[in-house]
C-alpha cells in the first residue's frame, strides 16, 4: 500500500515516526518532571524553619525537577527585596515550563498538516487518473487504478497519521498543564513562606 500511496504517503510516513519519537521523548521528561510538590515542599520548608537553608538548597538541587528548581531559586534569592525574589522565581518558573513545552509544538503541526498532505496526495492521484484518461482513446480499468488507488491511500494515510499524533499532543498537553499548574503552586508557596519568614526576622 505505501507503494502505490505514492511519495506523499512516504512523507507522511516520515512524520508519523518523528511523532512516536517525540511524544515517546516528552512523555518520559514529563514523567521527570512530576513529584509530590506538596510534600516536597513540607519537607523543605520544614528545614528552612530550622534554619537549614543550605541543606534545603543542596536537596532541590539533587531533586531536580522543574518544582525543585523554582524552589531552589527562591531560596537563593531569600535575601533580596520581595520583588527580586519574585521576579527570579517568575523567571525561572518560564524557563522551566519553555524547558517542557520544548517539541510539543511539533506534534500539534503535524496532527494539522498530516490530513492537508493526505488531501494533497488524493488530489495528485487524480490528477494522475485524469491524465491518463484523456491521453488514450481506450482506458481500460488497470489504467485507473493506479492513480485511483494513490489517491486513496494517501488520504486514508493522513487521517491514520493524524488521529493518533492528535491524541499523544492532547495526552502530554494534559501532563504540561498539570505540572504548570503545580509549579505556580509551588512557587507562591514558597515567595509566601520566604516573605513571611523575613517579616518575623525583623520583628
Amino acid at each position: 500500500m505505501m507503494l502505490m500511496g505514492g511519495i506523499v504517503s512516504w512523507i507522511l510516513l516520515l512524520l508519523a515516526i518523528v511523532s512516536v519519537v517525540v511524544y515517546f521523548e516528552r512523555l518520559v521528561e514529563l514523567r521527570r518532571a512530576q513529584i509530590d510538590y506538596q510534600d516536597f515542599l513540607k519537607g523543605i520548608v520544614n528545614i528552612l524553619s530550622a534554619g537549614n537553608d543550605e541543606e534545603a538548597l543542596a536537596i532541590c538541587e539533587d531533586t531536580g525537577a522543574p518544582v525543585a528548581n523554582v524552589v531552589a531559586t527562591a531560596i537563593r534569592h531569600a535575601s533580596g527585596s520581595a520583588r527580586v525574589l519574585r521576579d527570579a522565581v517568575d523567571s525561572q518558573g518560564r524557563a522551566e515550563i519553555g524547558r517542557l513545552d520544548r517539541r510539543l509544538a511539533s506534534l500539534a503541526i503535524i496532527a494539522q498538516i498530516a490530513p492537508l498532505l493526505g488531501l494533497l496526495g488524493t488530489v495528485i492521484g487524480f490528477i494522475k487518473t485524469v491524465l491518463v484518461a484523456n491521453a488514450q482513446d481506450v482506458v481500460a480499468r488497470a489504467d485507473l487504478f493506479t492513480g485511483a488507488m494513490e489517491a486513496l491511500v494517501a488520504a486514508a494515510m493522513g487521517l491514520a497519521v493524524a488521529i493518533p499524533v492528535s491524541v499523544m499532543y492532547g495526552s502530554l498537553r494534559v501532563r504540561l498543564d498539570r505540572t504548570v499548574v503545580e509549579l505556580e503552586a509551588a512557587a507562591s508557596q514558597i515567595v509566601g513562606f520566604i516573605s513571611t519568614r523575613r517579616e518575623e526576622t525583623r520583628k
